[in-house]
């Protein structure tokens, strides 16, 4: 291992390689001093040109850092990832046709990393069949990309999706301490992510990996358990000692997994509002014990929710990220964790989703038609990505959609257990047919999945493959305050429901009496 300075390792990079970037969404073990690096040494002396650019969740604080920096004509050709909506400016570059650009499902860039690594073929997988991903809708192109990455395959009688493996001339990716042989830790990191199979794949293609980490020790300094990546898999490294935890934080040992917080730590309980009311709807479909997932939004809300209740340690709530158990944070923090039982590798977590290890996922919809598919990435003038919604959606054994029955000027008054719509939102989410399917509705009617749509005022169920009205807002008429503002006409279940009046109602909705039989 030889180490070199940002800009030094910038240079490293060949005109037209492919470049991969560890790290995840706002900074989490995102080697940000190299992406900061590259954008100098390319202003300033125009190469390395032509880049095929890598990341498996997008790298942006939704503004100025991260790969938006990267958005400079020229720099790429192409780019793959699975959430360009936190890049903005490089989202744009792609829009103007200056780029080509693939959107693919998380999980499956997250795996493909071993399996490139593995010298296999590429991902083969179920994930996206049905959806945008599919070749046979628009396999994951966005901008000006014309190239099939994607292509469906017969094995054993049925239908998979087979994404394409391709070698890795360049892996960066990020850690906290390493040893004068380059043997790299993540101990300070909030996520895990894919640093090991990023660093083989780019070793077995016979390119270099760079690794940025904050702290050099001498050699033999560390001990052989805390080692994430082995030095024999390091060429170049580099330091930053002001490397922060994530864009926001500089360093949580909450984050990091070295200590534990109270969960309840005296925080104020959310205000009560349209976001909570729905958060909390969706939260009485989760059961003790049960093995979840939290989407980003309003799904978010459900972890400060289960603490208000004082639930959370009957639930299983995870991460894509790799974080098992405790409670996921939110905001721009999303990603990273507080009290949780484990932090596994991402590609192992996209393992235990794809194959049906999450009992109940809550995660937010853009537009909802009248199969029953959602679309979350494909809306308004940005292009967006799906990140991991496509794995955990179709995982999940029963799965929550959550939102707003439409949008653009909605108010809503909450009050007295009562929900009441001061004025109509000016764009419907639930429409004819949506724009994109991130998720299928008829497969996941013949999969046999749990489905429901929660809004703040209706929940509606995925019946027989038909979306139905099964519960209302106390109050509030079918056809005038909901149908009304659908794009379709839904069933209506004949044993229509009002929505739990704790829903709307002040203080705690009792949740720990209602799971374990306790008073509270």
């Amino acid at each position: 291992m030889k180490l070199v300075t940002a800009e030094e390792a910038a240079r490293l990079i060949p005109d037209g390689a492919t470049v991969i970037v560890g790290g995840s969404g706002a900074g989490h073990a995102v080697p940000q001093r190299f992406i900061d690096a590259l954008e100098t040494v390319y202003l300033a002396e125009g190469r390395p040109r032509d880049l095929t650019t890598v990341r498996v969740v997008g790298i942006g604080d939704f503004a100025e850092r991260g790969f938006s920096q990267l958005a400079i004509p020229g720099l790429m050709r192409r780019t793959i990832g699975s959430n360009i909506g936190n890049e903005p400016r490089l989202a744009a570059l792609v829009a103007a046709g200056a780029i080509e650009a693939y959107s693919f499902p998380q999980g499956v860039l997250s795996q493909l990393c071993r399996d490139i690594a593995a010298g296999r073929p590429g991902l083969v997988t179920k994930i996206g069949l049905n959806t945008y991903v599919d070749p046979r809708q628009t396999g994951g192109k966005q901008g000006s990309a014309r190239e099939d990455l994607v292509e469906v395959v017969e094995l054993a009688g049925e239908e998979w999706l087979l994404f394409r493996s391709f070698p890795i001339d360049v892996a960066v990716i990020r850690g906290s301490t390493i040893d004068e042989d380059g043997n790299l830790t993540l101990d300070k990191e909030a996520i895990n992510g894919e640093m090991l199979p990023m660093a083989m794949a780019a070793h077995n293609s016979r390119g270099i990996v760079i690794a940025q980490a904050q702290e050099m020790v001498p050699r033999g300094a560390l001990v052989p358990r805390r080692v994430q990546v082995p030095g024999a898999l390091i060429d170049y490294a580099f330091l930053d000692p002001d490397q922060q935890q994530t864009y926001l934080t500089g360093y949580s040992p909450f984050f990091a997994g070295a200590a534990r917080r109270d969960q309840v730590s005296g925080r104020p309980p959310l205000p009560l509002d349209v976001r909570k009311v729905i958060a909390r709807r969706s939260l009485l479909e989760f059961g003790r014990g049960q093995v979840a997932n939290l989407g980003f939004g309003i799904s978010q809300n459900i972890g400060a929710i289960a603490q208000e209740e004082e639930v959370a340690h009957l639930l299983v709530l995870t991460v894509e990220q790799g974080v098992f158990g405790g409670v996921p944070a939110a905001g721009n923090d999303g990603g990273a964790g507080l009290n949780y039982q484990a932090l596994i590798d991402q590609p192992y977590m996209f393992d235990f989703y794809d194959g049906g290890g999450i009992d109940i996922a809550s995660l937010s919809f853009a537009e909802v038609d009248a199969a029953g598919n959602v679309n979350v990435h494909a809306f308004g003038d940005r292009l967006r990505g799906p990140g991991g919604f496509p794995n955990i959606s179709q995982g999940a054994r029963k799965v929550c959609f959550v939102g707003t029955l439409t949008t653009g000027g909605l108010e809503a008054v909450v009050e007295d257990g009562r929900i009441g719509i001061a004025a109509e939102g000016n764009t419907r989410r639930f429409v004819d047919r949506v724009r994109e399917i991130t998720f299928s509705g008829p497969a996941s009617a013949e999969r046999g999945q749990e489905v429901r749509y929660i809004t703040e005022r209706a929940v509606f169920a995925l019946l027989d493959g038909t979306v139905t009205l099964i519960e209302i807002a106390e109050g509030l008429d079918p056809e005038s305050d909901v149908i009304a503002h659908m794009g379709f006409r839904p069933a209506v279940s004949p044993d229509l429901r009002h929505i739990d009046p704790a829903v709307f109602s002040a203080g705690t909705m009792g949740l720990l009496q209602r799971l374990t039989g306790e008073d509270q």
